[in-house]
């Protein structure tokens, strides 16, 4: 495959936000002969990273509700039923084979845990349904279950690890003063690749950096300072790290209290910049605290890309539901409008169909262009990073300082070469 996603060689054109088009009128026949399209939708809704999962419900909720406005998918109205999938494999899978068999899903949307949607890669083929992935992770997803075993019904929405670990190495090797790493890591697949793939992707370009130190936080920490005092003591120019969620804020204003912005140079924090960390580290943001070396990314953030379409996207949510949409609500409402485009260029809802459709698609979404990658079922597209900081346009923080980063520029290629994910 080339290295390109031009326009030029995209066969299937669609803008996502066209959803004032003339609706079906009341009564219109479904032309797709079902009562309606069920979409199936599950995330962590309980727990600490319950905001992840209300915030999947509330992206569907939102897209399906412009959907049926806007008159629905071939006359055919939708309908959605949320579950809990508590961010356990086995719990995703039993939702899985309720929503298919029991309840009648068409489509399946969401997931949050890596694990969840490992578990779910096989299950999806002995259903025969798509599910859009919008939020988990892990590599291994599309690149084992899809370029590998050929698992067809994986489509994922939002980036992979890819962009934790190689968008920091690319910001980072330009900084020549910056040569002693270590990481505060997530002690699971997530934080071993993200690390690993860092480490490599840097060592390329800056043979110099040495990697000092490693400190692994098991799921559910809550008292990070043992693993910041380890690290430190090996005084590293700069700290990698993977706790996301309530877990990042928790570590980031332990290492506040240490001292450690005082000490270091930068600090990455992977998907730092959702919605919900920028919101527990508020206040510290506004007193400069982290002294303006704390860097982040996330799978979408509210203040890119600066245009009226993404704009108009955030006012709605806002109006609809009072806060920020974080990138799992943008890429579930995303993922959507993918397969209303899909089902209506294929006029079906049978999977192969939808599966064919979704081939050469280019479609624009808040976040940006997406482009459908077919050897791994990937909607690949450009994603930002940047400093944590004030902007007075915003009642939160934002990223700012951004660095773009073409897809073509950092997502891997198949064929795909494993990646160590041990400590």
């Amino acid at each position: 495959m080339k290295r390109s996603l031009g326009i030029a060689s995209v066969l299937f054109v669609v803008s996502l936000l066209l959803v004032v088009a003339a609706a079906v009128p009341a009564g219109a026949q479904c032309q797709l002969g079902v009562p309606a399209i069920k979409i199936g939708v599950q995330g962590a809704a309980s727990g600490p990273h319950a905001d992840y999962g209300r915030q999947i419900e509330m992206g569907a909720t939102m897209a399906i509700e412009e959907i049926n406005t806007a008159g629905g998918i071939l006359g055919c109205r939708l309908e959605m039923k949320f579950m809990d999938d508590e961010n356990k494999a086995a719990t995703g899978v039993k939702n899985a084979r309720y929503l298919v068999t029991e309840w009648g899903a068409h489509f399946m949307v969401g997931t949050d845990s890596s694990g969840v949607a490992m578990a779910l890669g096989p299950v999806l083929a002995e259903l025969r349904r798509i599910h859009f992935f919008t939020h988990a992770a892990t590599h291994r997803l599309t690149e084992e279950l899809v370029a590998g075993k050929g698992i067809q019904e994986i489509v994922r929405v939002s980036v992979p690890v890819y962009q934790d670990a190689i968008v920091a190495a690319l910001i980072f090797k330009d900084r020549p003063e910056i040569k002693r790493w270590a990481t505060i890591g997530a002690d699971y697949e997530y934080g071993y690749a993200s690390w690993s793939l860092f480490k490599d992707t840097l060592k390329k370009y800056r043979p110099d950096v040495e990697f000092v130190a490693a400190a692994w936080a098991p799921f559910l920490t809550l008292d990070f300072s043992p693993h910041v005092s380890a690290v430190m003591a090996q005084k590293p120019d700069a700290i990698f790290s993977t706790p996301w969620a309530g877990e990042a804020v928790m570590l980031l204003r332990q290492a506040l209290i240490q001292g450690v912005f005082d000490q270091i140079q930068a600090w990455w924090q992977a998907m730092g910049g959702s919605v919900d960390v920028l919101e527990g580290i508020a206040a510290e943001v506004q007193r400069d605290r982290f002294k303006g070396k704390l860097w982040a990314t996330a799978r979408y953030i509210h203040n890119w890309p600066d245009t009226p379409e993404n704009k108009a996207f955030i006012e709605r949510f806002r109006k609809r539901w009072a806060r920020f949409p974080n990138y799992s609500a943008e890429t579930t409402y995303s993922a959507l409008f993918i397969m209303k485009a899909a089902v209506e260029k294929s006029r079906s809802v049978e999977t192969p169909k939808v599966i064919e459709a979704l081939k050469g698609m280019q479609i624009r979404n808040p976040g940006g262009l997406r482009v459908f990658r077919a050897e791994d079922h990937q909607f690949v597209y450009n994603v930002p990073a940047g400093r944590v900081m004030v902007d007075p346009n915003f009642p939160i923080p934002v990223l700012g300082d951004l660095k773009v980063f073409a897809a073509k520029d950092y997502y891997r290629y198949p064929p795909f070469t494993p990646v160590a994910v041990t400590k």
